[in-house]
């Protein structure tokens, strides 16, 4: 019915998307390069501050902060480069902000560990939560399949939104229908309400189409798709004009009401499954690069203490400036790491409510 000739036997989905895939035209594949590069886009144009703390890969990202640390002190060498001479060969300063420096990452690593230890903590449990969880799983991809009149409920985000925007959209199609012979004022509320449901469910399908199999990407279409205000506006009309509800229009009230819910439960567990990703995948990024950061800061000190400063220039830059730059970045990388997967964690904790009687919007 509603899903299945979408999702019903799998190859009608599979062709559909092949062929929209075939259809998509260069600027959308240009566009699917968004998360490596602040590519614009024809909704928002160039917005480098949105790629920075949202679409932007991790890993772009951090190469693109390092790029900009390593530029900028090359710049303040080079117009003070007679003092970066007298830093290294008079003094201990550079060696002690190493020090620092080396501490702080062994501090850091620690640190991040610690709270993805706390985060893992979460599925170590004894076998009668674990069966909860389970149970709770099930029950909750058999309602999906039964609202959406499905032999095989989804398994992964990105069908879950594709299947729940069409059910959205359709039974909002079907309240329109059962309304038109209420009186005017009601069926003109009724039809507004229709369209700004349709709407937003079909650009969150058009949405799904483009961002590929970007995990974030496809998580946060569905953090981002602001359901209070369709789901409040329909309590309203429904608590309003209760009296010139009729049973088939009260019923049709009732089924886009739990379609809402049910998305909205989903909602809300994409962002377990997103804290639960970017914190390991944070850690796991920290340890990777934390290592070659020590290793060389502890050669640099070692190095500046025993006075074997490079002498060979490079690009027509001085010896000790792409000595002096290079070292600071390399030991600066775990918090630009750590900054980089941070900007976009406060930024979804910011930008996504949790659920509640109250959403505070900013």
């Amino acid at each position: 019915m509603v899903c299945a000739q979408w999702f019903g036997q799998g190859t009608d989905g599979h062709s559909r998307r092949s062929v929209a895939s075939a259809e998509m035209d260069p600027l959308d594949r240009f566009e699917r390069l968004r998360g490596w590069f602040p590519i614009p886009t024809r909704q928002q144009g160039f917005a480098p501050i949105r790629w920075l703390l949202l679409e932007g890969n991790r890993y772009a990202v951090t190469l693109a902060l390092l790029s900009i640390t390593f530029g900028n002190i090359l710049l303040v060498g080079s117009i003070w480069t007679l003092e970066m001479q007298q830093l290294l060969t008079e003094t201990e300063t550079v060696q002690t902000l190493l020090n620092t420096l080396l501490s702080g990452i062994i501090l850091l690593v620690s640190i991040v560990v610690s709270i993805n230890s706390i985060v893992l903590s979460y599925d170590i449990t004894h076998v009668g939560e674990q069966e909860e969880r389970i149970e709770s799983a099930l029950t909750f991809r058999r309602d999906v399949g039964q609202m959406a009149d499905i032999e095989g409920a989804p398994t992964n985000p990105s069908a879950f939104l594709t299947v729940m925007a069409e059910v959205i959209r359709q039974r909002a199609r079907d309240l329109e229908e059962v309304a038109e012979g209420a009186d005017a004022e009601f069926a003109k509320e009724i039809q507004d309400k229709v369209e700004a449901t349709a709407t937003t469910a079909e650009h969150l399908e058009e949405s799904l189409e483009k961002v590929g199999g970007a995990e974030f990407g496809v998580l946060w279409l569905g953090l981002e798709m602001d359901y209070d205000t369709l789901l409040d506006r329909s309590r309203l009309i429904a608590t309003t004009d209760s009296a010139s509800l009729s049973e088939n229009v009260d019923e049709q009230f009732e089924q886009l009401r739990q379609a809402f819910e049910l998305f909205a439960t989903g909602r809300e567990y994409f962002k377990t499954l997103y804290y639960s990703r970017e914190i390991s995948q944070l850690s796991r990024t920290l340890l990777f690069i934390s290592l070659p950061a020590i290793l060389v800061t502890a050669t640099t000190i070692l190095t500046i203490s025993a006075r074997l400063l490079p002498e060979v220039w490079m690009l027509g830059l001085p010896p000790l400036l792409t000595f002096v730059a290079a070292t600071f970045t390399i030991s600066l990388a775990p918090f630009i790491v750590l900054t980089a997967y941070m900007l976009r964690i406060a930024t979804v904790a910011h930008r996504t409510a949790a659920a509640g009687p109250f959403t505070i919007r900013s």
